[in-house]
Formats: structure tokens, C-alpha cells, sequence
């Protein structure tokens, strides 16, 4: 399995972004539309942390859109035009905010909602059954006779405790392996990865590099900084050392993606489905001279093989929902395919 990894910003990156967003403070300038547009491309050139991988260039867009600028122009075109810019990036952590509207990236949208490979209600009905069980933000059954774990994360907003996971893994005192099953996952609170991840074999082994954009130039960035799986005591006896497959797809979105990445390091985890949607940097907010706010990628993550996933995280093992089984059997062949490895 690939060892690659990313995506969960430490104490000190934290307290670097927190200095690069005193750094995104205003500027005395006119709020003119010319200089309200001029102020944002300008901020997202030199502080944008992803140019290298969006395919972007940043000077042929300010030459298409400057000339639609004119400063009798109404808010709503300005914010027509400066949405245009942002949404060229492709990124889901880029947002333009005004009182009346907000830029975003539709394309990321439209992945999000579109192409996500699960339906809720057969999983819950063909699956974990009338008497599911809940723990904090976790849904989970026994599938195949309780051999299976199957776990229902929907959000990582969602909090989940060690206690309650720990507490999980007993109520299965005969499973062979785990389906952790984050389809549609759009992301939310990165403290709750950790906590999944302390019932894994973790011994401190490396996950992910972090750098924050630190110059003007396209390439500026700070030095790369390692962080590290969490410690688990080689006397605990809760750790899940038997398989465990994470089921992903395209409707998983920063934390969820950040996860997935991080799975990389274990090898009794594997991915199945389809790549997530990215979303691996860290956002960041800054003001234009118009009062309006806008959001912006500072970070970006990189695997231990120097690899930028921040446009989606592949699965190991590629597959995509049937939905004819859906609407005629109900059932997921996702779920099912995971289950018969896992049997096996």
C-alpha cells in the first residue's frame, strides 16, 4: 500500500497561519472596483498556496476579467467578476462573501452533490437495520453475523470520543475486520481523525508534511514540517490490528480527504471507492477595501513522496455504486465487495 499522508495542522502551523492572517488585514486603499479587484488578485498571487497544482495562470485571468472592471460599475457585477477570478482555482476552501451572496467553486459543488456514491436510506435499511446503534457521531451494525464491523460516519463535525470507539470495538468481540464507511463525508473537526486513528497500530510513524505560503512568489513556502501518528501503549489492548477498509467517494471534502490520506500510514487500512473531492490546504480569511471577505488557501499538505493530493485522494481499490442494485435490490455493491474481502 502507499505510504503518503497529510493533513492536520499542528501547534506551530497554527500559530503561523494566525500571524499570516494579521498579514490579510485591509490595506489603506481606495474601495473602488478597480482596487477592490486589483487588491484580491493581487493578495491571492502572493499568498495562495496552490498554484502549482490548480493549473491556474493567475496573470492570463486578471488580463480576461480586469477589463469587465470600471469603477461606475454596480456591487453586483464587481461581485460577478471577483467570483469568476476565485472560482477559476477549483477550490472548495475559496469563497467570496458579501451581504447579499457568496463566490464558490461550483465545480467542487457539483461533485460534492452529484457524483457521491452512497444512498442513506438503503444503508440504513438493507444494512444496519432497525436495531443500529449510535455512539456520539457514529451509526454503527454488525454485518455477516457480527464478523464485520460497519461504521456510518457522516461528518467529521460530528464528535466521536475514545471511550465511545473503544466501547465499539467490544461490542464486536468476534469481528474479523471493520468497514469505516465516510462516503459523502464533506468534513468538519480534524481533532476527530486522531481520535479514530488512536484505535489503530500507531506508533508514533510519520503521516504528512505541512508548509504555509511564506513569500510573494508562486513557490514561497516555509520549511516542511513532519507530523506524526498519534502514540498508542503497546499494552492496549484496544487496538484493531485486523483490516479495516474506509470506504471514500467524491463527496468527501478536507477533513474527510485529510483522513483518507492519513490511512496511508497503516497498513491493515485500505481505501475503496472513488477519490475524494481534495480540500487539503488550510483556510484563511482576509478583507477587501470594499468591507466585502473573502477565504483563502494558506497551506497545502504534501505526501512522504512529496505528492500534492489537494485535487482528491485516489482509493487503493476503485469502485463505483451500482445504482441499478440500488433501486432494484437494494443493495450496495460497495459494501458488499468490502465485506467479502474482509471475509475472506
Amino acid at each position: 500500500m502507499k505510504k503518503i499522508l497529510l493533513s492536520i495542522i499542528s501547534g506551530c502551523l497554527l500559530l503561523a497561519v494566525t500571524s499570516c492572517e494579521k498579514a490579510l488585514m485591509v490595506d489603506d486603499v481606495s474601495a473602488s472596483p478597480t482596487s477592490t479587484f486589483g487588491y484580491l488578485w493581487k493578495k491571492f498571487d502572493q499568498q495562495y498556496a496552490m498554484f502549482d497544482v490548480k493549473g491556474v495562470d493567475w496573470n492570463a485571468m486578471y488580463d480576461s476579467l480586469y477589463p469587465r472592471v470600471n469603477d461606475t460599475m454596480s456591487s453586483d457585477s464587481l461581485f460577478l467578476v471577483c467570483a469568476a477570478l476565485l472560482n477559476s482555482l477549483h477550490d472548495g476552501h475559496v469563497n467570496l462573501y458579501t451581504p447579499y451572496d457568496v463566490g464558490r467553486s461550483d465545480s467542487i459543488y457539483y461533485d460534492f452533490y452529484s457524483q457521491s456514491d452512497i444512498d442513506v436510506n438503503t444503508v440504513v435499511l438493507h444494512y444496519m437495520g432497525v436495531n443500529y446503534h449510535v455512539a456520539g457521531g457514529l451509526a454503527h451494525a454488525g454485518l455477516c453475523g457480527d464478523s464485520v464491523i460497519y461504521i456510518r460516519y457522516g461528518s467529521f463535525s460530528n464528535a466521536i470520543g475514545e471511550g465511545q470507539l473503544r466501547h465499539l470495538l467490544h461490542s464486536y468481540p468476534n469481528a474479523k475486520g471493520m468497514i469505516f464507511d465516510i462516503r459523502g463525508n464533506g468534513g468538519g473537526n480534524v481533532a476527530n481523525i486522531y481520535r479514530f486513528l488512536k484505535l489503530m497500530p500507531s506508533h508514533g510513524q510519520p503521516l504528512y508534511y505541512s508548509q504555509i505560503k511564506s513569500g510573494p512568489a508562486h513557490d514561497d513556502f516555509s520549511p516542511l514540517e513532519t507530523t506524526y501518528a498519534p502514540l498508542v501503549s503497546a499494552s492496549d489492548t484496544d487496538v484493531f490490528e485486523k483490516p479495516v477498509i474506509v470506504l471514500i467517494d467524491r463527496g468527501c471534502f478536507s477533513a474527510a480527504s485529510s483522513f483518507a490520506i492519513c490511512t496511508y500510514a497503516y497498513p491493515n487500512i485500505t481505501l475503496m471507492g472513488d477519490t475524494t473531492s481534495g480540500g487539503l490546504g488550510m483556510p484563511s480569511t482576509g478583507v477587501l477595501p470594499n468591507g466585502w471577505r473573502y477565504r483563502i488557501t494558506l497551506t497545502r499538505t504534501l505526501a512522504l513522496d512529496g505528492g500534492n493530493y489537494e485535487n482528491g485522494v485516489p482509493p487503493d481499490i476503485p469502485l463505483r455504486l451500482d445504482w441499478e442494485k440500488v433501486w432494484q435490490q437494494g443493495r450496495d455493491n460497495i459494501i458488499d465487495s468490502a465485506c467479502a474481502i474482509l471475509m475472506k
